[in-house]
């Protein structure tokens, strides 16, 4: 008797302790801490991302003031800033680089020196584009150089050689050549009405030539007894 009461012991703690098991409540995952922000700040800086970084680091800053890491968080966001002066730079964008430059100067006012050589160049593109510039304005300057009229003169009245049509061609070409240059209201004034279709022909297909985009201003004028002759009043600036 004493075998089979051993085994019935047995199965009886063998059923017991699988009881036991199978009603164990399960456990809830463990929640997955967020990422340290200081890791975040670390990041956005890794991948230029500056601007939030900054503001990451203003925050930070307020929160824990005393604390060391700041300090060269505040280093390497302004390193980042200093390089991307330099890159955008190198790409022409001045004032980009200059923005990008101020950054970094207010992240590390105690290390000018850091930011002199950027600045140096910065300023150098700045001159060359002033120089480009002043280039581009005499340029202009020079095509608006006047051929027949005086461009501080309200108008000025041109009589024209219709007697000579080699002549009259000349001058309907610096005609047309004022009249884009100074933008100029044009006056025809012919003797009779037949003369206007002709000469205003004429005048339209220079205007053209010399600018397609020009909005030609012309009036008909028609004074009996009196030369052709045109009237250029060039725009008031």
């Amino acid at each position: 008797m004493k075998p089979y009461a051993s085994r019935y012991l047995l199965l009886a703690a063998f059923t017991i302790l699988l009881a036991a098991c199978q009603s164990k409540p399960v456990e809830a995952p463990v929640p997955v801490a967020p990422p340290d922000e200081y890791q975040q700040l670390e990041k956005n800086i890794a991948s230029s991302e500056l601007a939030t970084a900054e503001d990451q680091l203003a925050a930070l800053q307020a929160k824990a003031p005393d604390d060391p890491r700041l300090e060269q968080y505040q280093r390497e966001l302004a390193e980042a800033y200093l390089s991307r002066s330099q890159i955008v730079l190198q790409k022409g964008d001045v004032n980009a680089a200059a923005t990008a430059l101020s950054r970094a100067r207010a992240l590390m006012p105690k290390a000018p020196a850091l930011t002199s050589g950027v600045n140096g160049a910065i300023a150098n593109a700045r001159k060359a584009e002033l120089e480009k510039a002043e280039a581009e304005l005499k340029a202009a300057e020079a095509k608006r150089i006047a051929k027949l009229i005086d461009p501080t003169a309200e108008s000025t009245t041109i009589a024209l050689k219709i007697g000579d049509m080699k002549q009259l061609r000349r001058q309907l070409n610096d005609i047309a050549a004022d009249v884009t240059a100074f933008n100029c209201e044009v006056v025809l004034q012919v003797p009779r009405i037949d003369d206007y279709p002709w000469l205003a022909t004429l005048l339209t297909k220079r205007v053209v030539k010399i600018n397609p985009d020009f909005e030609l201003q012309l009036r008909r004028q028609i004074e009996k007894g009196e030369p052709a002759q045109v009237i250029l009043k060039p725009a008031q600036l």
